[in-house]
């Protein structure tokens, strides 16, 4: 029996080979490491695109990337529990801005040291204990 083709079947019930990909990498302290992204529902998903031209318009100017095979890159994948892979997604979501996060921290990490805090953490930690005294000696 063969199988059954849908033309709005999400996904195809054969895999068919991409060729080479442009593959975005990081650099890291070993050299250049593939980078996963995650899918609408949470997913973990390797990507790859089938020209420069798609990684730059999806990703930006800055992205690096290699070539690899798409067998290559599932068995790149596979280890790191990554069994999903996207080719040519159509767009991404911004990258994050670390350095207003920084910022937001640095404003409220007086808040860490402050002693009105210190002093609510230790009143409510002793409050906690006295209670706790209470239930075991009736």
């Amino acid at each position: 029996m063969s199988p059954v083709e849908y033309s709005e079947d999400p996904e195809p019930s054969e895999r068919f080979p991409a060729g080479l990909l442009y593959v975005p990498v990081r650099s890291g302290p070993a050299g250049c490491t593939a980078r996963f992204f995650r899918t609408p529902l949470g997913g973990r998903t390797a990507v790859g695109f089938t020209s420069a031209a798609k990684l730059t318009a999806t990703l930006g100017t800055d992205q690096a990337c290699i070539r690899l095979s798409e067998p290559a890159l599932r068995a790149l994948a596979a280890p790191l529990g990554v069994t999903a892979l996207t080719v040519d997604p159509p767009f991404s979501a911004p990258a994050a801005d670390r350095t207003a996060a920084r910022i937001r921290e640095r404003e409220n990490s007086w808040r860490r040291l402050h002693p009105q805090y210190v002093g609510a953490l230790r009143v409510t930690g002793v409050a906690a204990v006295v209670a706790c005294l209470n239930l075991l000696i009736g």
